[in-house]
């Protein structure tokens, strides 16, 4: 079972970046496909991006242009480079592998606040 833990969040100004990582054990970590999620308050869990095992991504419409999803499996870590963020990117962020359920093991995740 691959277990995850999240960091990188925090708070930054409109149009401002951050870089979330996703530190994962596990052996099966370099042939699944990996995703990052993101759930605001009142709101359920979305798919914020993906990254396949051989490095394929998409994006959702609403980020698609301003982040960037990439893994390094020799470091078992996943990345979310978030840039021009908005206050509707405020959520806290989690990965797990694509297609996670509730039923999935889940981290404590990162908190992105984007305020002035």
């Amino acid at each position: 079972q691959v277990q995850l833990v999240e960091s990188g969040g925090g708070l930054v100004q409109p149009g401002g970046s951050l870089r979330l990582s996703c530190a994962a054990s596990g052996n099966i970590f370099s042939i699944l496909g990996m995703a990052w999620y993101r759930q605001a308050p009142g709101k359920e869990r979305e798919l914020v991006a993906s990254v396949s095992f051989g490095s394929s991504t998409n994006y959702a419409d609403s980020v698609k242009g301003r982040f960037i999803i990439s893994r390094d499996n020799a470091k078992k870590t996943v990345y979310l480079q978030m840039n021009s963020l908005k206050p509707e990117d405020t959520a806290v962020y989690y990965c797990n592998r694509i297609g996670a359920t509730q039923f999935d093991s889940w981290g404590q995740g990162t908190q992105v606040t984007v305020s002035s």
